[in-house]
């Protein structure tokens, strides 16, 4: 128990320090973000400047011309009862934002994720099975290769060779956009297909950077585990290779990449942000970049602790049911000191 309770110490530290440090490097541009929205709205709409600044002014998480302590525990109390504040480059609340896009966001995740672990933990206990043949040494070289191609990089093509492709294959998987158009939103089967579709071009773009270096490694264990007293125990029992393969070999290979499993979620989240502006995919990455752009200190403040706290958690989880999986580990006093 007390294992379990110095690591969620840790997350939530980790968590304070994350939102004291987006509210440091925020409070150094506040004015420059109001003035220009304060300019903006007054040459469009032509109202009084000092009528919009309060305006603005008020939808923000903190008081610019408060002092630095008090803009301080404003904008902590505002995080915790929920409130994100107000966007004004996306004209929207930071909550009802956050809650439209981040499930599409998690559409993209959970298809790379599955994937990507499918394919790579698959791969690489083929190759360990191999080692030596040329199918081994082939997947070893492409392995090493695509893990070099930065993900953006491997969405441009995508869009050039697949999204703008020709044929009945390449026109299934649209290049732009998260969701098809003139299709009725909803728990249907035409509009469920069609955002998987959408979402199938982003999550390859990880998928074919990324699995590359995870089969390796499934390789590598899967290599050391076969070379254990044992699996040689087992085979000498004539247990059955397959229940071997699954039983013996996978199960044990797979366990020091669970950790990798969740934590490529958070830099996955982290990705996003140019993967989606790419695919022009509207979900939590583009609406941060807009934040960027516009300097919109709140967009950018809100998209980037839900990111944050999508890391925290996932290595938390890591952390804690990592002992539950794997017998060998014992959380609390006894595993600190493995």
């Amino acid at each position: 128990m007390n294992w379990y309770l110095k690591r969620l110490g840790q997350a939530v530290f980790t968590l304070w320090a994350v939102m004291t440090i987006s509210f440091a490097l925020a409070w150094s541009i506040p004015g420059s973000m109001v003035d220009r929205y304060v300019d903006q709205m007054a040459s469009n709409t032509g109202q009084d400047p000092s009528t919009i600044r309060e305006t603005i002014e008020s939808s923000l998480m903190y008081d610019p011309d408060a002092t630095m302590y008090e803009a301080y525990v404003t904008y902590l109390s505002n995080i915790f009862s929920g409130n994100l504040g107000y966007s004004w480059a996306a004209q929207s609340d930071i909550n009802a934002l956050l809650v439209d896009t981040v499930p599409w966001t998690l559409l993209v995740m959970s298809l790379a994720t599955v994937g990507l672990f499918s394919i790579s933990l698959s791969l690489g206990a083929i190759m360990a099975y191999r080692e030596g043949s040329l199918f081994d040494s082939v997947n070893t070289v492409v392995g090493i290769l695509t893990t070099s191609i930065p993900y953006y990089v491997a969405g441009i093509l995508l869009i050039l060779w697949v999204g703008y492709g020709s044929g009945p294959i390449l026109d299934l998987f649209p290049p732009r956009y998260r969701e098809p158009s003139g299709v009725q939103t909803g728990l249907n089967l035409e509009f469920i297909s069609g955002a998987l579709r959408h979402a199938t071009l982003p999550a390859l773009s990880f998928i074919l950077t990324q699995y590359g270096l995870l089969a390796l490694a499934m390789r590598g264990n899967s290599v050391q585990t076969l070379g254990e007293d044992y699996v040689q125990v087992a085979q000498l029992r004539g247990i059955p290779e397959r229940r071997i393969a699954l039983r013996y070999v996978g199960r044990n290979a797979i366990l020091p990449l669970y950790t990798s499993l969740l934590l490529s979620i958070g830099f996955m989240f982290g990705g996003s942000v140019i993967l989606e502006q790419i695919f022009q995919y509207r979900g939590v990455g583009i609406y941060m970049f807009r934040g960027i752009q516009d300097r919109d200190v709140v967009l950018m403040m809100g998209t980037f602790l839900v990111i944050t706290a999508s890391v925290v958690v996932s290595t938390f989880i890591a952390d804690a049911s990592y002992s539950k999986l794997d017998p060998r580990i014992k959380a609390g006093d006894q595993g600190e000191s493995f």
